[in-house]
């Protein structure tokens, strides 16, 4: 279907979904942190699981899409490059909190925690395409354990935040996870959580069409699927996480936008699930090649350098952010610059 428009009418197409994309994300944010001090689960907990899962939605039905119709690269290079794309946007958002360094103002516990747990994650697919292919029924045993680590890491996460066994210090600059006060007239909390899910939906429904678009796109000027999955749909579909990581910074609700951030980067991680369910031709590690795995290493890269910087807490630093802000965007950069030379 799609394979029959016209490019300008596939850009409309494509444009049009990004912008549904953005706006999903705008009103996500207020409805999250919300239901992060309706339901007593907290900022972090929410904005890890529950915010992170919503806006990565769209992304996620990118992956599978792309992984369904045989397109291996871009299926990978989607999610893991939606990975390093978040991860520079919480950098972006340090620029936006002038009192001090976003991760000493913020500093929270489970937020390190998850940070923790998306590394391990991210090493899981390195190790599978490092050793021979194995699959079962077309899926690798390591799709498997990214999903098992992922529930475990979630309920981890929740006892971190219930029992922990280690606290930040607070400093005149931190500032708590406080419910903040009733909304008049507010709506009871089943209908906004229906709201919420009903927003899910819309902007899942824009990421399966930014996935067929971009596609066909790919194709027809024969563009590298590594640099459109990583640099471009990956960048689209985390319009949401820049929107909601921006917002929340402005509300005042700190723990929520790194929170957000994490849990959408951990939660971009069963894109590879999805997409090797989805690839019928073999596993999806050993399909993709070293511009895939490039992504995968910055990404994993950004995200310790920004753990690094959840337990060194930095107060004050250059231009008044902190100095792994700094790192993980000169890191973005220069991945995005060697692999478009690369894909000359």
């Amino acid at each position: 279907m799609f394979s029959d428009l016209s490019t300008p009418i596939l850009l409309a197409i494509f444009t049009a979904a990004a912008l549904a994309v953005f706006v999903g994300g705008t009103r996500m944010t207020g409805m999250a942190d919300r239901l992060a001090d309706r339901t007593g689960l907290g900022e972090a907990l929410v904005g890890g699981v529950l915010l992170g899962a919503a806006t990565s939605l769209s992304g996620t039905l990118v992956s599978l899409t792309a992984a369904m119709e045989g397109r291996a690269s871009l299926a990978f290079s989607n999610g893991i490059g939606g990975i390093a794309a978040q991860t520079a946007f919480l950098a972006a958002a340090d620029l936006l909190h002038r009192k001090a360094n976003l991760e000493h103002a913020a500093a929270d516990l489970a937020n390190v925690f998850q940070a923790t747990v998306l590394m391990l994650l991210l090493a899981i697919p390195l190790l599978a395409w490092t050793t021979p292919e194995v699959a079962f029924f077309a899926v690798h045993p390591a799709s498997l354990a990214i999903v098992a680590i992922y529930a475990l890491g979630v309920f981890a996460t929740r006892k971190v935040r219930q029992e922990p066994m280690w606290e930040p210090v607070d400093t005149s600059d931190t500032e708590p996870d406080e419910p903040d006060e009733p909304e008049a007239r507010d709506s009871s909390t089943v209908a906004l959580a229906g709201r919420f899910f009903l927003l899910m939906l819309a902007m899942g429904t824009a990421g399966w069409a930014i996935a067929r678009t971009a596609g066909v796109l790919t194709d027809r000027f024969e563009l590298s699927a590594s640099v459109v999955g990583a640099v471009g749909t990956a960048v689209v579909t985390s319009l949401p996480e820049l929107v909601t990581t921006l917002a929340a910074v402005r509300r005042g609700a700190l723990q929520l936008a790194i929170g957000g951030i994490i849990g959408g980067n951990t939660f971009d991680t069963l894109f590879l699930t999805l997409s090797d369910l989805g690839y019928r031709e073999g596993s999806l590690y050993h399909a993709v090649g070293p511009s895939d795995i490039f992504w995968l290493v910055a990404g994993l890269i950004m995200t310790a350098i920004m753990t690094i910087g959840q337990l060194y807490r930095q107060r004050h630093g250059p231009a008044g952010i902190g100095v792994e802000s700094f790192a993980i965007l000169g890191v973005y950069a220069l991945a995005i610059l060697t692999q478009t030379v690369l894909a000359r």
